[in-house]
């Protein structure tokens, strides 16, 4: 479907920065290393973006909140970049701080160095204590519902649906999981892709000691290792659940159903 100015000036989202009514976010590509000892993420988000129709657009404002922001990049061809001006303006206590990036005619893609706030809002740090395990430190973003924005610049926007792939690194021996297919499981690098737009606060990850149980070709459970296996007899029934779904609705869309089973101390339940 085309989008144009009038449908997405119809549909603001009052709690974001987001100038969607001239530009799009379509796909984020994150670059992060997880440093424990800092509690920060940092490195390189990089988005591509869209015009709206009959919009010429001349910035790009985002989402940000207690980002460290290093430098903006623009690009015409998504190869070459150049830096490009950028302001961050002063915080929000609820919505953060809009950035705002000058977009080269053409533009087609958007990259931004940074680095998190050991405070951000949308990052949870577990002590070893915290978990089951009581050995490794533990990372797990709660996004909803405009949290995203605290680890990643971007149109944090549930109107602003996005597909995504990601680079994550974490020291040895700990593992990285993603809302999206995995396609390189590391040791210290893990690289995710999802090619289904969802709304940013659906991006989710989780850092630390992680082992996995499969269920069936298609499902499985990711958990710390001294839960894992009790986790996967819990979910026994998942795939079968799933068969009674598809002859319901059709086919799974998503490829896996792996689900992640937190630490102990993680406060929320729910499913989307």
């Amino acid at each position: 479907m085309e989008t144009t100015a009038s449908t997405a000036m119809e549909t603001k989202d009052v709690h974001s920065y987001a100038n969607a009514d001239e530009v799009r976010v379509r796909h984020v590509s994150l670059d992060l290393t997880v440093d424990f000892e800092r509690k920060i993420l940092s490195g390189a988000t990089l988005l591509q973006i869209e015009p709206v129709d009959g919009v010429k657009p001349t910035k790009l404002v985002v989402d940000t909140r207690d980002l460290q922001i290093r430098s903006a990049l623009a690009s015409i061809d998504g190869v070459d970049f150049a830096e490009t001006t950028f302001t961050l303006a002063p915080a929000d206590p609820m919505l953060g701080s809009a950035l705002t990036i000058a977009l080269p005619e053409g533009a087609k893609s958007v990259r931004v160095d940074y680095e998190t706030s050991p405070a951000a809002s949308g990052l949870q740090w577990l002590e070893p204590a915290q978990t089951a395990g009581k050995k490794h430190p533990f990372l797990f973003p709660q996004s909803q519902a405009i949290h995203a924005r605290s680890w990643i610049p971007l149109q944090d926007s549930p109107g602003v649906r996005v597909t995504y792939q990601a680079v994550i690194r974490v020291a040895e021996p700990l593992r990285a999981v993603m809302s999206a297919e995995t396609l390189d499981k590391g040791p210290r690098e893990f690289r995710f892709q999802l090619d289904k737009p969802i709304p940013p606060y659906l991006i989710a990850l989780a850092a630390g000691d992680i082992a996995y149980e499969a269920i069936s070709e298609r499902t499985g459970v990711y958990a710390e290792p001294s839960v894992v296996e009790g986790a996967a007899k819990e979910f026994e029934d998942v795939d079968s659940m799933l068969q009674k779904a598809e002859a319901l609705f059709g086919p799974y869309r998503w490829g896996r159903y792996d689900i992640l089973v937190l630490p102990p101390s993680f406060p929320f339940g729910g499913m989307e």
